[in-house]
């Protein structure tokens, strides 16, 4: 069967220190709760710097400069020790900062709903003209900027959404409409900021690929956002607003919602849509999240740390047809957490994880890594919640050992063998299964693994409107190179039939 092959990656993350205080849901929540919180009193004395977001291995790690197995080396925690080597540009995509990702809004607004002070637009152009990706027809777009005095109404007077840089405002986002709260300037902004993510990836998907915008047919974003209006509330499209900044002319797209699933759903559509022959390169995209941004902050400021949640994630991934190189998505080893699988651990992980592998006869061994929600203990573990990778990965091996494919004292080796450290930021949709893809992808050109499973879960019952759970997976796997021949006849084969059958027709006449 000729599988897709996931063809490239890419992946971003964007520094936003500013963003924590005046657009995180847990900042804003407790502004409007209580605002004068000792809690947001303490903030600005817990927020890195954009070298310190550099100088974090699990950022290094999410942007390709070091690999996930490096983090094992590493004594948890992580938060106080610097990477020699750090760089702010990496094999997969780039950490960008705040200043000019404030720009980049500017540059994807497409509505005029985003002003930016003449100093800082003064400020951020000469770094956007220097940036590799971003074209001088885009930078043109900043134009000179607005005085301060006029960001400054619309803020207090027009419930415009402060945009600010080193504590102090130099912009702000409109609102799109006096009425509709679904395009009020505090939801335009997140929806900007996810736009905004999703094309710095979609750019760097196609330059450290060597893809031609021109070959995408098809977008599918996965993020957590939605935009709309109040007759048709999440009804899109963010996938061909981020195709239009891309230059993808050939592309259409749609967006795919399964809150923290959704990538893995995203990769199981875009790989039976090449499969099928319905389109040749489909891109899979994700911006990130704002309302993310500083969640488990007021446990990281009680244990003295910094809040780690200061960064915006995005990536973006291209499937394409079988070409015998690249590693293939194995649409008919699939797991799904169905309507009747229930919300037992043990449930979740036979519906995404042994179900699949059974219909192949593979054991749980026979997957080199697993890649479940690999989200970063560091963040994760001082809020309570644990090392979720590794809690996922007990649960895999705990079916192993009821099975009888792993031994009881073997649980440990399984874990140091197939599982991984998170290093994902907890952006909800961005550490499900998505942040190996690149890497997998990788060791299997090395042939230094044969497959892995990307594996993602969602918490459908957030929406309110079903207590489910949800998941998806998809085993990923080395190509063997064989194509299958038999999958189709060309144009002049089938004209070569035809005038056969039609001589085969005539001599049947002659001889009547």
């Amino acid at each position: 069967m000729n599988y897709s092959v996931v063809k490239g990656t890419s992946y971003v993350l964007v520094h936003t220190p500013d963003m924590i205080i005046h657009n995180g849901t847990t900042q804003t929540t407790e502004k409007h709760l209580n605002p004068n919180s000792e809690y947001l009193k303490a903030i600005p004395n817990h927020i890195r710097t954009f070298e310190e977001a550099v100088n974090y291995m699990p950022n290094q790690v999410y942007i390709g400069n070091h690999k996930p197995a490096e983090l094992k080396t590493i004594e948890q925690p992580w938060y106080d020790k610097d990477v020699a080597d750090a760089k702010r540009d990496g094999k997969f995509g780039e950490i960008m900062p705040q200043d000019e990702f404030l720009g980049l809004i500017k540059i994807v607004d497409v509505f005029d709903l985003v002003l930016l002070s003449k100093e800082f637009t003064a400020e951020v152009k000469p770094k956007l003209e220097a940036h590799p990706l971003i074209k001088d027809e885009f930078v043109a777009k900043l134009k000179e900027g607005h005085d301060i005095a006029d960001i400054e109404k619309f803020v207090n007077e027009q419930d415009a959404e402060g945009l600010y840089f080193d504590k102090k405002l130099i912009g702000c986002v409109k609102r799109a409409h006096d009425v509709d709260a679904n395009l009020n300037a505090h939801v335009i902004l997140e929806n900007l900021v996810a736009k905004a993510s999703g094309v710095l990836a979609a750019w760097h998907l196609l330059a450290k690929n060597d893809l031609q915008p021109e070959e995408v047919e098809y977008v599918i974003e996965c993020s957590e956002e939605a935009c709309g209006d109040m007759n048709q509330r999440g009804g899109g499209n963010f996938a061909k607003s981020i195709a239009e900044m891309a230059g993808l002319t050939n592309a259409t797209g749609s967006d795919l919602r399964g809150f923290c699933a959704a990538p893995a759903h995203a990769l199981i559509s875009a790989a039976s849509l090449v499969q099928a022959g319905t389109f040749k390169k489909v891109m899979v995209v994700s911006g990130g999240s704002t309302a993310k941004l500083g969640m488990n902050g007021k446990d990281h400021i009680k244990k003295g740390m910094p809040i780690l949640e200061d960064v915006v994630g995005g990536f973006a991934v291209i499937i394409a047809e079988n070409d015998g190189v690249n590693p293939v998505l194995r649409t008919d080893l699939v797991g799904r957490h169905t309507v009747g699988t229930g919300s037992s651990p043990q449930a979740v992980i036979t519906s995404l994880v042994t179900a699949p592998l059974d219909k192949a006869g593979l054991k749980i061994t026979d997957i080199d890594k697993y890649s479940v929600e690999m989200q970063n203990p560091d963040v994760t573990k001082p809020a309570g919640a644990g090392d979720v990778p590794t809690a996922n990965y007990k649960m895999i091996a705990a079916l192993g050992v009821k099975r009888g494919e792993i031994e009881r004292t073997g649980i440990d080796a399984f874990i140091q063998n197939h599982g991984m450290e998170g290093w994902a930021p907890t952006q909800g949709h961005i550490p499900s299964g998505a942040p190996y893809v690149g890497f997998a992808r990788e060791a299997m050109l090395a042939g230094e693994i044969n497959r892995t499973m990307i594996v993602g879960k969602g918490s459908l019952f957030l929406g309110r409107m079903t207590n489910l759970f949800d998941g998806a997976s998809i085993v990923m796997e080395k190509n063997t190179g064989k194509l299958d021949a038999g999958k189709g006849v060309s144009e002049e084969e089938v004209r070569g039939l035809v005038a056969e059958a039609m001589r085969d027709f005539a001599s049947h006449l002659l001889q009547d």
